[in-house]
């Protein structure tokens, strides 16, 4: 009877061995590598047709598509997290996601706070004009009195900030507002990329024109990851290369741009996959 007890007391104290290292049994180990497995995509899903959502509610677009890619790529399932755009570094610095791919254009000044990928897509600035403005030229904005919106902490706002020193700035939290603020005529002019000028100017053509700007330096996009996180950033430019190589983003364009990319083509801007010199 004492050599069964003296067993029983020392099988119950292996087994509370095992529950407190959490081998065998059902401890935390296992959902610790199910959130190592999971890629973190933070993205502001307000510009179609690169971040955005389907008619379900859930993610969609080039960007989507882009990190789905990356993710099967590295064998780890792709989770997005749709972050107001003033959010993204932040949520890079905080650990709450691993990348960001939000059409994000790589910056000095951006570059002091994220590490960021080879480019994989480049744009250009451009204005969508009220009709009653007067304006034909980046030129005509830099007045007293011109109106220019903007969208807070995009490139059009750090280009009016050091280009148009006398106009009046207006920084609105998003897109749409910038337009309907040029549409209504409350602002002469809005700074975005081209895609987003052209759009808006197919959608409001009685109160919008689209004015491009010449002589203006190349933007280029970017995947930001953390301040020295080395490892995912060479996954990512090896990644880059390989799907650039293989038509990738060929294919994105024929799902998303096709009728983009033609009218691009018509009025002889540079495609935004298009990164030759």
């Amino acid at each position: 009877m004492k050599k069964f007890l003296s067993f029983l007391m020392i099988s119950l104290m292996f087994c509370s061995v095992l529950a407190f290292t959490g081998c065998g049994g059902s401890g935390g180990g296992g959902s610790g590598e199910d959130r190592a497995d999971k890629l973190v995509v933070a993205m502001e899903l307000a510009y179609p047709p690169f971040e955005t959502k389907d008619d379900a509610g859930a993610p969609s677009g080039v960007s989507v598509d882009f990190s789905k890619a990356f993710g099967e790529y590295l064998g780890r399932e792709v989770e997005i997290l749709n972050i107001a755009w003033d959010g993204l570094i932040p949520s890079l610095q905080t650990g709450q996601a691993d990348m960001v791919i939000s059409s994000m254009t790589i910056t000095e000044k951006r570059k002091e706070e994220v590490d960021f990928s080879d480019p994989y897509a480049n744009a250009f600035l451009a204005i969508l004009a009220n009709k009653g403005s007067g304006v034909a030229s980046i030129g005509d904005l830099n007045k007293p009195g011109k109106k220019v919106a903007v969208k807070t902490g995009s490139t059009g706002f750090f280009y009016a900030q050091g280009n148009l020193e006398n106009a009046d700035i207006i920084s609105l939290p998003d897109e749409s507002a910038c337009v309907m603020e040029v549409s209504q005529g409350k602002a002469d002019g809005f700074l975005y990329d081209q895609l987003t000028i052209y759009r808006n100017n197919k959608n409001n053509p009685d109160t919008t024109d689209a004015i491009y700007i010449p002589f203006q330096n190349v933007e280029y996009w970017g995947v930001a990851v953390k301040k020295g996180n080395a490892e995912l950033l060479g996954q990512l430019n090896a990644f880059i290369e390989k799907y650039t190589a293989e038509g990738g983003f060929d294919a994105l364009t024929e799902k998303y741009l096709k009728e983009e990319r033609e009218a691009f083509e018509r009025l002889g801007f540079k495609w935004f996959f298009d990164l030759s010199r």
